[in-house]
């Protein structure tokens, strides 16, 4: 590592001593200085575009050449005549400035190459074909080689540093704007350009009266002759992987298909590689583009996830077999309906090991107290867990919006899904023993949006949102624990005991049936006045009303078949604890007025706001009803700097209110799995959180400068906490509102600057949190810091080969309670990708990994690569070899520590794959 990287900075090094700098100004007939001007330099004897440069407010360009070359140099800039004129470059430095004439005429200068970046209004344009080098494949590959782009570790695309929310194709959304989608499977000769769309508004009705700095959205233009024919790859492929794995197979067909009118999308996948566009967790969080309507109303209400916990993440399984249909389509029969939707359909078969080491956490004992709090800490333990997980998903959305005219607009949307899932685990424990356990869950939901923007006249708008949400979740959980019946010492038995079950059996056959269904709709009504055109007044109506239903029961199965319907011996404040949650009613309304005043001056835009609430909450348990009516004002604030077009700083304050869901106030005994329990409290009350946002953002198109940087801090009160007892190490919890207050505060930043045709950046953190726990009764504090910093390198030689350097240093505090821990994370990691003799590319990764936790150190390595041929870039063929983990590494390593226990896992991963490939281009 440390002779590449001094290679690199070798290579670096000699690219700047054989380079001059070329400067001056740009200014019109009067001697203005003209901002934002194109600068290019084109090499006479390559004809290659060599250099290019922006002005910034001062007129200023600076170009990176190399020296005794002869240069065309072109400038322009919108409304005045092209400048073009030929340069030859001596040894020394040059300053050189250029007068620009308005252009009343047509003619102008042909413009040979386009500027790879472009700024037009809040619009960043960049030139595809200007960060390609011949090696990329897919539309990721594209986007990662240009500045102020970053694709985070969830595969979300980032621009100077925000989320992007939608990824459109030619003005079209890509399957409702998921991003990961896009960038994994459109190829990447087909991109043309990739606008950056800031400050986006999907309704333009409401462009100008609200605040959308924190919306980005990205618009993929396509290449002249990829409209109106199928263009995109088919790929199949094969290989080897050692004993007992299987035969390899991969076959991947992904087809696109753009007209002005319609659109058609497909992406198939089948494989056994664990190559998958989206990973189970993507597919459950796939939203379809949803957002609630009262997401800035101040409530929140959590209707929990009563899912497989699993679903495990593609890279720590050790074997991995996908199938997977989605398409999308988008019709426009006139210019005033549009008509999309997507279908995803996927199945995946997992198999996964991991092997842990938990150490629970100390417990002072507190003198106060008749008990001794320090004998209520749980055993160390060790596991080891393998696990198979089955899962099928099927995701359908239709949409629907009708703009008659620009002062109406009608949204329609309905999302579904259905899913079939299903866990098998067998776990064996130092100190339970072997258990044999079985999640299983079909849950379905259907979600509609409605939406409709009426604009009465310049000065007043109206906007009516409305979304609802139908939810049905019916998880079941079996577990099957060893026992010695007489024997008294299982770790189980005091457990088994307390819920009624009976210890006399030869196993424990324990099984718990729950439903949940929830039924919500969150709608509001908003009206803007726009009182001139540097204010506006916006009030807001709105409700959200939720009902859940809840049923749960546990039961044990004994050795004769029969079944045991167990009567607890917890009592919760005097009262036993039933095994049973029968016919749970939760019942939580909210009707809010919001009232916002948006007001510019200078270069600042002020936008307070206030929102008054009426809450309501009711929960029916038995015969027993629990009932909360209470009145709350909830203020908000925004301010936002606009130093220049590209430079802004934002500040955010709002309060918060958030309700728990149904299973926290069920008062029955709750069994999330087999050394788990908990039983709710109908009592509890909304947690409130002060929540305060500073974010700076800057991207200079003059030195290629991308800087942001933020601070987070939030401090919530009456938080729900719960309150653990351990028999072994198994735990019960019960809810209450802490008293206590839990703080969070983070701060972040990131700086990128390009040096020709280098590019480094420098990202950090630290976050520190202080959380309270309350275990066996005694409250304790637990306070973690953490920081990281991560340096990176990168070069983008259009010819020579390309070498990106990331080193990333970890280092995590944990004080939990008498307990502290300090883990270190270094990871240095190199990717290199040459494209040679215009057919061949290699592509190859490694990353090195060390965590350390008390003078202890462990480590794994990752290294892949990949051989590529096609004749020509334009070949319709291309031929690959393709080896993952090629040092055939059996797992990772992971430790950290939790509110409880420190830990340390050993996750197992897919062996060395090798693979050939066949892929055709449309």
């Amino acid at each position: 590592m440390k002779k590449i990287v001094s290679l690199l900075c070798f290579i670096v090094a000699m690219n700047s001593f054989a380079q001059i700098k070329m400067q001056g100004v740009v200014k019109d007939s009067i001697g203005a200085p003209l901002e934002l001007a194109n600068v290019i330099a084109i090499n006479q004897e390559t004809n290659a575009l060599e250099s290019f440069g922006v002005t910034n407010d001062k007129g200023k360009y600076v170009l990176s050449l190399s020296k005794n070359q002869k240069y065309k140099l072109q400038v322009s800039y919108i409304g005045y005549k092209s400048i073009e004129e030929i340069f030859t470059t001596k040894e020394a430095n040059v300053t050189k400035d250029f007068v620009m004439l308005e252009d009343n005429s047509l003619d102008e200068v042909e413009l040979t190459y386009e500027m790879p970046v472009t700024i037009k209004g809040d619009t960043l344009i960049y030139n595809a074909d200007s960060f390609k080098n011949g090696s990329e494949r897919k539309l990721e590959d594209v986007l990662e080689k240009m500045p102020g782009m970053e694709i985070n570790e969830n595969g979300q695309v980032e621009v100077e540093g925000k989320v992007v929310n939608k990824l459109m194709v030619n003005g079209k959304d890509f399957f409702d704007g998921d991003t990961k989608l896009a960038t994994k499977n459109i190829p990447a000769n087909a991109v043309d350009k990739v606008q950056v769309l800031r400050n986006y508004a999907e309704v333009g009705q409401l462009s100008s009266v609200r605040n959308n700095q924190d919306n980005v959205a990205i618009n993929i233009k396509l290449k002249e002759g990829k409209e109106n024919f199928w263009f995109g790859d088919v790929t199949a492929g094969a290989g080897t992987a050692p004993s007992p794995n299987d035969e390899l197979y991969l076959v991947q067909p992904k087809l696109f298909y753009y007209s002005p009118k319609y659109s058609i999308n497909f992406i198939g996948d089948m494989n056994n590689i664990g190559e998958v566009a989206l990973t189970n967790r993507d597919l459950r969080g796939f939203g379809g583009g949803f957002r609630l309507p009262s997401r800035t109303s101040g409530t929140s209400i959590n209707l929990g996830d009563n899912g497989l916990g699993g679903l495990t993440n593609i890279a720590d399984a050790q074997e991995v077999t996908t199938k997977l249909g989605s398409a999308n389509f988008s019709y426009s029969p006139n210019s005033a309906l549009d008509l999309s939707g997507f279908l995803i359909y996927n199945v995946s078969r997992l198999r996964t090991r991991e092997e842990n080491s938990f150490d629970y956490i100390e417990v002072e004992d507190d003198p106060n107290t008749p008990i001794d709090e320090s004998t209520l800490t749980p055993p160390d333990e060790e596991t080891v867990s393998t696990g198979r997980e089955a899962s099928n998903q099927f995701i359908t959305k239709l949409s629907a919006s009708y703009k008659p005219n620009v002062n109406n607009q009608l949204d329609y949307d309905v999302l579904a899904r259905v899913s079939d899932d299903e866990e098998r685990q067998n776990l064996v424990s130092s100190i339970v023993g072997a258990t044999n356990q079985v999640d299983q869950v079909n849950p379905y939901s259907i979600n509609q949006n409605l939406n409709y923007y009426y604009t009465l006249d310049e000065n007043n708008i109206f906007a009516f949102e409305a979304q609802h949400l139908i939810k049905d979740e019916d998880p079941f959980y079996n577990a099957l624990l060893v026992n010695n019946p007489g024997d008294n010492g299982d770790a189980f038995d005091a457990t088994a005991d307390d819920v009624g079950f009976d210890v006399n059996q030869l196993a424990y056959d324990i099984n718990q049936e729950r439903r949940v269904k929830s039924n919500q709709l969150d709608a509001k009504l908003d009206y803007f006045n726009i009182l001139n055109a540097k204010s506006n007044i916006n009030l807001t109506l709105g409700t959200i009303l939720s009902n859940q239903k809840f049923n749960s029961n546990i039961f044990q199965f004994l050795d004769d078949g029969t079944r045991l319907n167990p009567v607890p011996d917890i009592t919760n404040e005097g009262n036993l604890v039933s095994a049973n949650n029968d016919d749970v009613d939760y019942t939580f309304s909210d009707v809010y007025l919001g009232v916002h005043y948006r007001f510019k001056t200078g270069k600042f835009t002020f936008t307070p706001g206030v929102s008054f609430h009426a809450y309501s909450n009711r929960n029916t348990q038995g015969s027993e009803t629990f009932e909360d009516n209470f009145f709350d004002v909830l203020p908000d604030f925004e301010m936002r700097i606009q130093f220049k077009k590209s430079e802004s700083l934002q500040l955010n304050y709002n309060m918060t209110n958030t309700f728990t869901d149904v299973t926290n106030i069920a008062e029955g005994l709750v069994m999330n799995n087999f050394n788990n329990f908990q039983f709710g409290n109908p009592e509890l009350q909304n947690a409130l959180s002060h929540n305060i946002r500073l974010f700076y953002s800057s991207f200079n198109l003059f030195n290629y400068t991308n800087v942001f940087a933020g601070a987070n801090y939030s401090r919530n009160e009456d938080q729900i906490r719960s309150l653990t007892n351990f028999e072994s190490v198994i735990r019960t919890n019960s809810f209450f509102n802490s008293q206590f207050a839990d703080e969070t505060a983070s701060v972040f930043g990131r700086v990128q600057r390009t040096f020709g045709k280098i590019r480094a950046s420098l990202r950090a953190n630290f976050t520190y949190s202080k959380f309270n726990q309350f275990i066996g009764g005694a409250q304790s504090v637990n306070e973690s810091f953490s920081q990281n910093y991560t340096p990176e390198i990168r070069t983008n030689f259009r010819e020579a080969p390309n070498v990106r350097l990331r080193y990333g240093y970890t280092v995590r505090t944990n004080d939990q309670g008498a307990n502290t821990n300090k883990f270190i994370t270094r990871a240095p990691s190199i990717e290199f990708d040459a494209y040679i003799w215009d057919s061949v590319t290699f592509v190859t990764d490694f990353a090195y990994t060390e965590q350390e936790n008390a003078g202890q150190k462990q480590d794994f390595k990752t290294w892949n690569a990949s051989l590529r041929y096609r004749k020509d870039r334009d070949a319709k063929w291309e031929y690959s070899l393709r080896a993952s983990n090629i040092l055939d590494i059996d797992s990772n390593i992971s430790n950290g520590a939790g509110n409880i226990s420190v830990f340390s896992s050993e996750t197992f991963i897919q062996p060395r794959f090798i693979t050939f490939r066949l892929t055709y281009s449309l």
